[in-house]
């Protein structure tokens, strides 16, 4: 397939890295030469130096046969103008646009939005992406990364291992003999920096963030098994009130049991705006930094606290005055990759990294119609991907023990019917099965072609 994919910013870098590596035709267009020469040295793709929505520009892309367009740039403006120019001008058959303000998104999402007029097949908004991924982290607080699949049936589950977990140094292979009813599999493993997909062999170790497939109803026995205690989160501190925190505080305020939540937000027209949207949250205009104004905010009786201004470091330090405060559970929105491996001597819980929730975003909607959900763990270090066996597919009629699946590959979970299985060794496939499987970035195109799916559009 040829896609041409305008911004190669850390968005549209990690999608060229996907699509260029499953073999497909990408270029990259970017108005930035430096952005540009790092993704053609990098990555087997091609790069144009220029503005997206020139017409110009995109013809020396290669418009005219693309079948895909992904407008990425920094400017909702460009993205929707190369949008409309690849529609208008050169019969783009598929769209996407990442959008970030609201009052376009309001447009669209209130369909005053018309496809004859601004063509956008599909709308990406990174904020809402990031509200929700909030909200997911709320709901499994000793969790530091999570995601929902098999329309919200089965959870992934980031868990970092400590010396309380009573499963430490046993081997996963008896972790199935000593709870045989829990429907909950460890498929990745992060060790010292480095992501494996782990043997029946393979210990788990104090230090280690491993993930989890889990059934949703035995969410709570799965964290109590790797010894994390579930806290009901009944008061809620959030710093940020932009359009995130706006989003999140709304989220929480329309769940049917009350969660207490206050907003800190330094800008004082946006702290004017979040209180008129807002019902039953309390907002205060102030810096989430000042412990005076934490305090007010009643961050030592706090279950939980999100740092969701636009500013890193901002977040971080907020989120260490919270824990230095007495809040136990504190999630900060990280934009920066490389600030991660800081996350755990900072002691913060959870983060929320925007590129990738993006990121996940659009594969799931570039990814051929078979292929239900996409989620990119880490840093694009590997997918867990949720399609359904076609009868063509190589998995069907086959016991998992059978399939020669690459060593980074595991499968999470199947679903037959309405019923979620932990897959077994002697598990069937068969044919309209769902499955969930996990694999390393380097293995996910043998896992689409066993799937007999591909990166296509709809």
């Amino acid at each position: 397939m040829k896609v041409i994919i305008c911004g190669a910013g850390q968005v549209g870098w990690q999608i060229a890295r996907h699509l260029s590596g499953e073999r497909n035709d990408v270029t990259v267009v970017d108005s930035n030469p430096d952005l540009v020469r790092r993704a053609t040295d990098s990555l087997d793709v091609q790069g144009i130096a220029g503005f997206a929505s020139y017409p110009d520009v995109l013809a020396r892309a290669g418009a005219e046969d693309a079948e895909m367009i992904i407008a990425a740039t920094h400017s909702d403006e460009v993205n929707m103008v190369t949008c409309q120019i690849a529609h208008s001008v050169f019969g783009v058959n598929r769209k996407i646009a990442r959008l970030r303000s609201q009052s376009y998104l309001e447009a669209i999402y209130s369909d005053l939005y018309r496809r004859d007029h601004m063509p956008i097949d599909v709308v990406i908004s990174p904020e809402r992406e990031v509200a929700s991924a909030a909200l997911q982290r709320l709901s499994a607080p000793a969790a530091f990364d999570t995601e929902v699949f098999m329309d919200g049936k089965a959870h992934l589950l980031g868990i970092t291992i400590e010396e309380e977990c009573p499963v430490v140094n046993t081997p996963l292979r008896q972790l199935t003999d000593l709870f045989s009813t829990l429907r909950a599999t460890v498929v990745g493993v992060r060790r010292e920096g480095s992501l494996f997909a782990p043997e029946a062999k393979d210990q788990l170790f104090v230090g280690d963030d491993c993930y989890v497939f889990c059934h949703v109803a035995d969410i709570a026995r799965t964290m109590e098994i790797f010894g994390k205690k579930q806290s009901k989160q009944e008061r809620v501190v959030l710093v940020g009130g932009g359009n995130v925190g706006l989003a999140v505080a709304q989220a929480l305020e329309q769940r049917a049991k009350r969660v207490r939540t206050k907003v800190i937000e330094k800008n004082r027209h946006c702290a004017e705006r979040a209180a008129e949207a807002l019902e039953r949250t309390i907002v205060l205009n102030g810096d989430g930094l000042d412990s005076g104004l934490l305090a007010e905010a009643g961050i030592a009786r706090a279950d939980a606290m999100l740092a969701i201004t636009d500013d890193d470091k901002t977040n971080m330090l907020a989120c260490v005055r919270a824990k230095s405060e007495g809040c136990p559970y504190v999630i900060a929105l990280i934009n920066d990759p490389t600030l991660v491996p800081l996350m755990g001597p900072l002691g913060i819980d959870a983060y929320i990294n925007p590129r990738a929730t993006t990121v996940s975003s659009i594969l799931r909607h570039i990814r051929h119609g078979r292929v239900r959900a996409v989620y990119s763990v880490g840093d694009a270090e590997a997918e867990v991907i949720e399609a359904e066996v076609l009868s063509t597919s190589p998995l069907a009629g086959s016991r998992i023990a059978d399939i020669e699946f690459p060593e980074g590959v595991l499968v999470g979970a199947v679903r037959k019917g309405d019923k979620i299985i932990r897959p077994m060794g002697s598990t069937r496939i068969d044919e309209g099965d769902i499955v969930a499987i996990f694999a390393l970035a380097e293995d996910v195109p043998e896992v689409e072609r066993l799937m007999q799916v591909s990166i296509d559009f709809f």
